[in-house]
């Protein structure tokens, strides 16, 4: 995994500046700690920060190839699993590599697909490739968006970087947000819409497209979307083409020339992947690493809730003992994660999960001590139908996002004549409602199966992303590359599609996934009903955040202290805890938030127009 950035300019060659360049990859170097380069023409200026998984020796980039007398020349950053039936492929071509890494292997597949290369790959990647001869740049981001890739227009040059802060090193780009990025701030985050940053003029390529820039313009172009297809099959072939498919994610997934290990939790989706992958390393002789996470005092003060049935830490210690792993229990505690509240803001460019994104923030720190990569369960609910707006009808009968509980909580804590509540939730709520219209719905389906896909569809395009953006900037912000099986795109293109009674069997949440897996997990693991990452449940957290944030607003100098309703904002501090976004936002969060929030203003020295 790595950081790359850009400036593409076929005009002006003064705008491909050496410093400007070497600045914008120097703020993306942690993505990066080990390799840097830089590739400088008359056409464009290429900076790239590698960590280094397969081919250590080799891998240097930004690359330069040579075929039938044209010059190419790519940065990129990812990892593909398909590698070698690709090589097969291009090979027949004609193609001689010179490396074992995929860096090589992407680069070529443009040489010889051109713009159908995205569709060849199978992994999570973002690049761009310098077609010399042809005066054109190819860019390109995965299926998912697991791989980031934003980019801006200044003049006749296109900038692109992996993150947003490698384009605010650029001398004309601002911190600017406008009406519509706080919308997203204060309605949506940590979630935010396909193709927008907050930032104003700042856009992401959204996950399935690949863009052209010639003629000083940029063309963009979706190569996947999720297809509804009629069924065709039984029970019994749904749960074995699933598990084949299951399997088959992530065994591809475990190469490595690194120490590789898995998160494990003790919930059914990383009990899974660790279960096929300590197999697999059976089998080679070899013992897996494996990790879960606890919080200090969590034992002491967890309470249930609808969205977090039960606490993780025993099945994940029993788990490891069966499966025979050799297992690790990171404990944050609370110092911790208040400590690294401004890091995560810092590395995710945003207020994102609060402590949800500082703990994992610690644990990635903590493993990368000893491993560089690892695999978590990430996106097995939103392709398997884990949360409960699948199955409660009346969580998708709203006109808003169904896990956003509440969409007025965050947003009534600020001044309406800066915030404009009732404009930006009738421009959300429309958001949605055009998305809602976007998923494709057969005539055959029934009600249930209509429901699925909406749920599936709203979950992957959004819900899902922030999840992943979450894992991408806080595990590559300590050098730890993690990968997501269950984000592999075959799965979700055949599990779209397969009749919901088969995933919720006698009312049970991911049935299909359960019946595919029955045979790698131990029945307490396979029978255990949804938990997600782990939070801390510590009153004593909230107390420090509480004190931090009234602290803040103390100082002048604190925008946030401008634009909030301080009436508002101690009528939330006198609730009882409630869940107001996704499984763990809640009141906690939501103070961390703020604290966030306060000092992402601070950081970027932000311009709110």
């Amino acid at each position: 995994m790595c950081s790359i950035c850009g400036i593409i300019d076929f005009i002006n060659k003064d705008n491909l500046n050496e410093k400007i360049i070497r600045e914008m990859g120097k703020e993306l170097s942690h993505r990066g700690p080990d390799q840097k380069g830089v590739f400088i023409n008359n056409q464009v200026a290429f900076q790239h920060n590698r960590l280094a998984i397969m081919d250590l020796e080799n891998g240097i980039q930004p690359m330069t190839r040579y075929f039938n007398g044209n010059e190419y020349t790519i940065v990129y950053n990812g990892e593909i699993y398909n590698i070698n039936e690709l090589k097969i492929e291009l090979e027949s071509y004609g193609v001689k590599f010179q490396t074992k890494c995929d860096t090589e292997v992407v680069l070529y597949a443009y040489i010889i697909f051109k713009e159908e290369c995205a569709q060849k790959l199978n992994g999570i990647f973002a690049f761009a490739v310098l077609d010399k001869n042809n005066n054109k740049v190819y860019i390109a981001r995965d299926r998912f968006g697991i791989k980031p890739l934003f980019y801006t227009q200044v003049g006749t040059s296109l900038l692109f970087a992996s993150e947003i802060k490698g384009l605010l090193k650029h001398p004309k780009i601002s911190p600017t947000v406008d009406k519509e990025g706080l919308w997203q701030l204060f309605y949506l985050a940590p979630m935010k819409i396909n193709g927008t940053s907050v930032f104003k003029d700042i856009h992401e390529i959204k996950p399935g497209y690949f863009g052209v820039y010639k003629n000083n313009e940029l063309s963009l172009n979706q190569y996947w979307n999720l297809e509804s297809k009629e069924f065709e099959g039984s029970r019994k072939d749904a749960i074995e083409q699933t598990r084949h498919l299951v399997s088959d994610a992530i065994n591809i997934q475990l190469v490595s020339d690194v120490p590789l290990c898995t998160f494990l939790s003790g919930g059914l989706d990383s009990s899974i992947i660790s279960s096929v992958a300590s197999k697999k390393y059976k089998e080679e002789c070899n013992t897996l690493g494996t990790y879960s996470f606890e919080y200090a005092g969590n034992k002491d003060n967890f309470k249930n809730t609808l969205f977090q049935p039960e606490s993780d830490d025993d099945y994940a210690r029993y788990l490891a003992d069966y499966l025979q792993t050799n297992h690790k229990v990171l404990t944050a505690d609370t110092k911790n994660i208040v400590d690294l509240l401004f890091d995560a803001t810092k590395y995710r460019d945003l207020p994102g999960m609060a402590d949800i994104d500082s703990s994992l923030l610690y644990y990635c720190s903590k493993v990368k001590e000893n491993h560089t990569v690892a695999i978590s369960g990430e996106c097995a609910d939103e392709v398997f139908g884990g949360y409960p707006w699948f199955y409660k009808k009346e969580m998708l009968e709203r006109d808003f996002f169904p896990w956003i509980h509440d969409p007025h909580t965050r947003i009534s804590l600020f001044d309406d004549s800066i915030v404009k509540r009732q404009e930006g939730y009738e421009f959300v709520k429309e958001v949605y409602k055009n998305s809602v219209a976007d998923c494709n719905i057969l005539d055959t389906d029934n009600e249930q199966m209509k429901q699925s896909r909406i749920a599936t569809w709203l979950s992957t395009k959004y819900f899902m992303t922030s999840l992943l953006e979450r894992k991408d900037r806080m595990s590559m912000a300590t050098g730890v590359e993690v990968r997501v099986p269950f984000a592999d795109h075959r799965i979700l293109e055949y599990v779209f599609n397969v009749p919901w009674e088969y995933k919720f069997e006698n009312g049970v949440e991911k049935s299909l996934l359960r019946n595919a897996m029955a045979d790698y997990l131990p029945d307490k693991i396979l029978n255990r009903k949804k938990s997600p990452y782990p939070k801390t449940h510590n009153p004593h957290y909230e107390e420090i955040v509480t004190k931090m944030l009234k602290d803040r607003l103390e100082q002048n100098s604190s925008m946030l202290r401008h634009i909030i309703d301080k009436k508002a904002l101690n009528n939330i501090l006198q609730y009882d805890n409630i869940t107001w976004f996704g499984q763990l936002m809640s009141k906690p969060q939501l103070i961390a938030w703020l604290i966030q929030l306060d000092y992402w203003f601070e950081l970027y020295n932000i311009d709110i127009k």
